[in-house]
């Protein structure tokens, strides 16, 4: 934390300064200041969870099936492990809603800049452990886990800027800053398109790979209404609560939580599926 948190302070200067000087408005004040507070509250929710999260992990840790002795393929297998968790926790996050109401808030800016990529998806800490616990059973120790996950976490918030064009033969294998940009778009052949944070292979793996083609249009489909800190937080878990009330089953009702985001039970939304298939029918 004490190197990375000036290294992205400089960086992240930088682009502000640049921006200014080229008046390309790249930095908004309104969502600047959003960015900030997502950061420190996310920070101090996982730092408190980091106890609860330590300690599970290191119960499961206590009962592995198996044990590396070397230390190179201890630590690829790791990082591996560790990268297509992170996917798994993305693609989850864009196809059910509950936990796209807590992921949305890392969307919601119709920014792109590296202070976007401190706009933490605010209460994934609460249950992101759990997805580590298969890491932790089969040997790798949750210090290991925890330490591969921010190195991670770190490329990560660099890859969130304008100012870095395609990477040519880099983009083959991992996630770069035009690829990352597609996922931060609305455009609908960019929505849930390029989850991987380092690796770009699984994307290609699993079919939700995307080049940066069409201008990308930053923010949610349907941007916010209203700055309020509530509202940002909040809104996609008001609206679930909403949907629920007023849905004429309990399939419809399980939906609304459980379904993608976009789902409606009489077609008055569109998923981000429906959508493409629209696109693509040229509707």
């Amino acid at each position: 934390m004490l190197t990375t948190t000036p290294l992205i302070a400089i960086v992240m200067i930088i682009e502000i300064i640049v921006s200014n000087v080229q008046r390309n408005h790249r930095y908004t004040k309104i969502d600047f200041v959003e960015n900030m507070y997502l950061m420190v509250i996310n920070t101090a929710l996982d730092l408190a969870m980091r106890i609860v999260a330590l300690y599970v992990l290191i119960q499961v840790f206590n009962h592995k099936i198996m044990h590396i002795d070397n230390a190179v393929l201890y630590w690829v297998l790791l990082f591996l492990l560790e990268d297509v968790t992170f996917y798994t926790i993305h693609w989850v996050d864009h196809h059910v809603r509950l936990f796209w109401a807590v992921h949305v808030t890392h969307h919601s800016s119709m920014d792109f800049n590296i202070s976007v990529g401190l706009r933490s998806s605010l209460f994934e800490p609460i249950y992101r452990f759990i997805y580590f616990i298969p890491m932790a059973w089969l040997g790798f120790h949750p210090i290991d886990i925890f330490f591969t996950y921010s190195v991670t976490q770190l490329y990560g918030v660099f890859i969130h800027t304008q100012y870095i064009n395609k990477l040519g033969f880099w983009e083959y294998l991992f996630a770069t800053p035009s690829l990352h940009r597609v996922h931060h778009g609305s455009n609908v052949k960019y929505l849930d398109r390029n989850m991987g944070m380092f690796l770009i292979i699984w994307d290609k793996i699993f079919g939700t790979y995307q080049k940066e083609e069409e201008p990308v249009v930053y923010g949610l489909t349907k941007n916010l209404e209203s700055h309020r800190m509530d509202h940002v937080i909040l809104h996609e878990f008001r609206s679930i609560i909403n949907d629920v009330k007023n849905a004429p089953t309990f399939r419809a009702k399980f939906m609304y939580i459980f379904g993608p985001p976009g789902w409606s039970h009489d077609g008055s939304r569109k998923t981000s599926k429906e959508l493409r298939r629209e696109m693509e029918k040229g509707f």
